[in-house]
Order: C-alpha cells, then structure tokens, then sequence
C-alpha cells in the first residue's frame, strides 16, 4: 500500500514529465516558426536556431547595425532594445504596433501568423524597401549624412 507521501511524489514526477514535454513541444514550433520567420525575410532558416548569431542576423532583417548585440548585455537596456527590435520586426513585415503587442503578450500566437500567413511578407528593413538589410551607420536614430 503506497502512503501518500509516495503517491504524491508519483504525482509530482508524472506532471513533471508532461510539463517537459509540453514545453518541448512548444520550443520545437517556436523554432520552426522563427526558421520560417528569417527564410521569409530572405535569410537561411538555420540561422534562427544558433544563439546570438540569430540575434545579429535578426538585427539586419530590421535595419539596424550588429553592434546592437551589445546593448543587450546591459542590464535594463537589454529590454528596451528586446522590445525596440520586436517591434521593427513587426514593421518589417507591414504590421502596425498593434501586431508588436501581440508578439510581446501573445508570442505563441503572433509568431504562428508572422511565419505562416502568406499574405504576410517582407516588406524590407522595418517597412522600408529602400534600406539596405545589412543595417545603417546610426547609433540609434536617423541615418547619418
């Protein structure tokens, strides 16, 4: 007869698991939907799935110099510029600020529909057709002249 100590940890150890695979699963379609993300916007998929490299090649789908990967070494700031290039990723494909609240709240939902809706498609360094994907000179405003 098991006591309930041992039917609790019985518990713990089968939610656990489920959690796990749960969370796999998730992580695995997060990362499909990412691949398909950077291939849309004109890069090789695999580039998604290589810490910090995907972060700078995510830096010149929106437009902005790879340098920006310092900034998310500071504390506080790391979250702003989070923020900042979600939301130039949003423009990048046509999407309003609207679409960039949902990527933030919502990601499991909005990356799905950035990746796999075929009216959406890359429109250019955070909207703009006309900027060069390697990024611009500027630090963090306007393009030098």
């Amino acid at each position: 007869m098991e006591t309930t100590y041992e039917s609790q940890n019985a518990f713990g150890a089968i939610f656990g698991g489920a959690f796990l695979m749960f969370w796999l699963v998730v992580s695995v379609f997060m990362i499909v939907c990412m691949w398909k993300i950077f291939t849309k916007a004109g890069q090789e998929g695999w580039k998604a799935i290589i810490p910090i490299y995907n972060l700078y090649v995510l830096t010149q789908i929106v437009g902005k110099p790879g340098w920006w990967l310092l900034l998310f070494l500071i504390p506080g700031v790391n979250f702003v510029i989070a923020i900042w290039l979600t939301n130039l990723l949003s423009k990048s494909f046509g999407k309003s600020e609207g679409f960039t609240i949902g990527l933030i709240f919502l990601g499991i939902v909005f990356y799905p529909i950035l990746a796999f809706d075929r009216t959406i498609t890359y429109k250019g360094p955070a909207g703009d057709p006309t900027r060069s994907i390697t990024g611009d000179l500027s630090s963090i405003g306007q393009k030098l002249q």
